[in-house]
């Protein structure tokens, strides 16, 4: 039995339904007894993030006396307590590259919702347009490898990156469909329609 269950409390997962870096986590937990607080990190629960992690980012899981502020460190400590198997170097190496393409995208987002227009010839968005693609297509080329066969957490971050981006219209996946049909693949999962934020 889970320890939490034991000792009568639960995890707490602070996040907004829309963040795919909050998403990861959440399907990570999958059927873990958790609670999420959703907030509107750009709104309302501005106040709330500012008292809860001095980064202003978001998943944050507390867990007893134990606070962590990244998805990256969260999915080890996770890793560790539910008992996964540990990345190998290319797994970290393919969640890099996954992260290198959504820190890109999230930062294109916030631009166009700043209302600078990333299409411009500028140095700074011509990087990031030129590494979210680069990273794409080696991503694509992994999974047409067979390298997120298996539904683990590096899957989980791919599948929660694709779906992220159509979601929010950011590129254009020709040349890189499979990674649609890895992100099809997956679409009929429970936890997956539970997290779709979409709804």
């Amino acid at each position: 039995m889970n320890e939490n269950l034991i000792m009568g409390e639960i995890m707490k997962l602070i996040g907004s339904t829309t963040s795919p870096y909050v998403r990861r986590i959440r399907l990570l937990l999958n059927d873990e007894p958790y609670e999420f607080i959703n907030l509107d990190i750009y709104g309302e629960g501005r106040d709330e993030l500012r008292r809860t992690n001095p980064t202003l980012k978001i998943p944050v899981l507390i867990d007893g006396d134990q606070e962590l502020y990244d998805s990256r460190v969260i999915a080890r400590y996770l890793g560790q307590k539910l008992g996964l198997d540990a990345l190998t170097w290319d797994q970290e190496n393919q969640l890099t590259l996954i992260d290198g393409a959504n820190d890109s995208a999230v930062t294109m987002l916030l631009s166009e919702r700043s209302g600078i227009d990333t299409s411009q010839d500028a140095m700074f968005y011509n990087l990031q347009r030129e590494r979210i693609m680069t990273t794409l297509r080696t991503l694509s080329a992994m999974v047409e490898a067979g390298q997120f066969k298996q539904w683990n957490y590096p899957a989980i971050c791919l599948y929660c990156l694709v779906d992220w981006l159509d979601f929010r219209e950011l590129v254009d996946f020709s040349g890189v469909d499979s990674l649609l049909a890895f992100r099809d693949a997956h679409a009929d999962n429970s936890w997956v329609s539970v997290t779709d934020p979409r709804k």
